[in-house]
């Protein structure tokens, strides 16, 4: 169960995954020893599942935010598992949930720009396992992006 002080921590953390253990014992207020074995717990017992960079998507010529809308052929243990599988394996896309609604799996990707995406869709979309339909979404703006939970 996580109290007042772990909150601050995974606060902190979220916001900067650099800050040093002395940066963030001041930040949160207790001692470094302290903050240190409460990091090792969070860790341990899986709130922090680990540490990463942010890229600047243009930066890396990932410029063009895309969401996808799949409908499966049919809805069968073996088409989820093998669309599964195909799409961890793909590391174009970056998110890919199965939803309640209208179509089945919601996808997000970044890619250079449009012909890039149309490479996307093509080689790898309408590639995986069972797909029946799509529909795309490019993002015109992004208001806002976060990775930021509130604890």
């Amino acid at each position: 169960m996580l109290n007042a002080t772990d909150r601050r921590i995974l606060k902190v953390l979220q916001e900067d995954g650099r800050i040093t253990n002395t940066e963030l014992s001041e930040r949160v207020r207790l001692s470094p020893t302290a903050t240190a074995e409460r990091m090792k717990r969070l860790i341990r017992e899986g709130y922090i599942e680990g540490f990463s960079a942010t890229l600047d998507p243009k930066k890396v010529e990932r410029g063009l935010l895309v969401f996808v809308e799949i409908r499966l052929e049919r809805t069968s243990p073996e088409i989820f598992d093998a669309f599964k599988l195909a799409v961890e394996r793909a590391a174009d896309i970056l998110e890919c949930h199965m939803v309640a609604g209208g179509f089945d799996y919601l996808m997000k990707s970044r890619v250079k720009d449009m012909e890039a995406y149309r490479t996307f869709l093509s080689d790898v979309v309408l590639a995986l396992p069972g797909v029946r339909e799509t529909h795309t979404y490019a993002v015109m703006e992004e208001i806002k992006d976060t990775h930021v939970l509130p604890v």
